[in-house]
């Protein structure tokens, strides 16, 4: 069905050569490889307009597929973040009630396909905002730093949009892979929400906001004087994938302690204990 590099591209070489090893038989572990096989589907779709439009599906298979469902990713130049981020819940919606526990790739590449026209309505119909409503939002802006806590993360896609997310969005803060995962992100309120929405929407075993902070601008900072930006607030200089000594079989788990060092070095080593139950040292 997608018979050139042009329409799928395999972004995972050496994922799919150890999975060519161990399905032949040229592989002598026991068990299936840990990592899994990550590719795009590129599809030029008909709009509206009669102008041709450029999707890509980003996909990659949890090792309990198809029990699980895959983590499926649309990128659209033509969909505003708002409306990219809706068309991902409704896109897992409808694979949660109809393909659970079944083959489903194809079946989300012909939603999309559907589907993609009511958004691009919805992002081209949506009113500019006014100026007035402009200077109102900012002078009500607000800094934010959630705190997100997840069973584990491993998922190189996952990884890779939680980077590129942050860096798109102006946010800075640290992710930390393995089990357990924990990301922090800090910014604009509003930036902080759209990452959120984004993150959120993806297949986790368990993700939720373990803990956040929320500061108006016109709050009065520790010297008395009125906090006037943002950067004033960052606790942390751009967004990291942070990695604290891997142990463990699977090199899965961090060292908590060198985490809390970390977290103190930053002026927040507080939410140490409000992930772990536990003070930190």
């Amino acid at each position: 069905m997608f018979p050139t590099q042009e329409e799928l591209e395999i972004t995972d070489q050496l994922a799919l050569a150890e999975l060519r090893e161990y399905v032949e038989g040229s592989d002598s572990a026991g068990s299936p490889p840990p990592s899994r096989p990550q590719f795009l589907i590129k599809q030029k779709l008909d709009t509206a307009s009669m102008d041709m439009t450029d999707v890509i599906l980003s996909c990659a298979y949890p090792s309990e597929y198809p029990s699980v469902l895959p983590e499926i990713t649309v990128r659209c130049s033509d969909l505003s973040r708002a409306q990219q981020t809706q068309l991902h819940g409704d896109l897992n919606t409808y694979l949660l009630e109809n393909c659970q526990g079944e083959v489903c790739v194809l079946s989300a590449v012909d939603w999309v396909k559907d589907n993609l026209q009511l958004f691009i309505n919805k992002s081209s119909s949506a009113a500019p905002t006014s100026k007035k409503e402009t200077v109102s939002s900012h002078s009500e802006e607000v800094f934010s730093r959630l705190w997100i806590y997840s069973h584990h993360i491993y998922n190189k896609t996952k990884r890779k949009n939680i980077l590129e997310w942050s860096k798109e969005l102006g946010l800075s803060g640290f992710s930390m892979p393995g089990k357990p995962g924990i990301v922090c992100v800090e910014g604009p309120q509003s930036a902080c929400e759209e990452f959120w929405s984004r993150v959120k929407v993806l297949t986790w075993k368990k993700i939720m906001i373990r803990h956040r902070e929320d500061i108006p601008l016109d709050h009065q900072g520790e010297d008395s004087r009125t906090v006037e930006n943002i950067d004033s607030l960052r606790k942390f200089t751009g967004f990291e994938e942070a990695m604290f000594d891997p142990h463990g079989n699977r090199g899965n788990h961090m060292d908590l302690g060198q985490l809390y060092q970390f977290l103190n070095e930053k002026g927040c080593c507080d939410v140490f204990q409000i992930y772990f139950g536990i003070e930190g040292r």
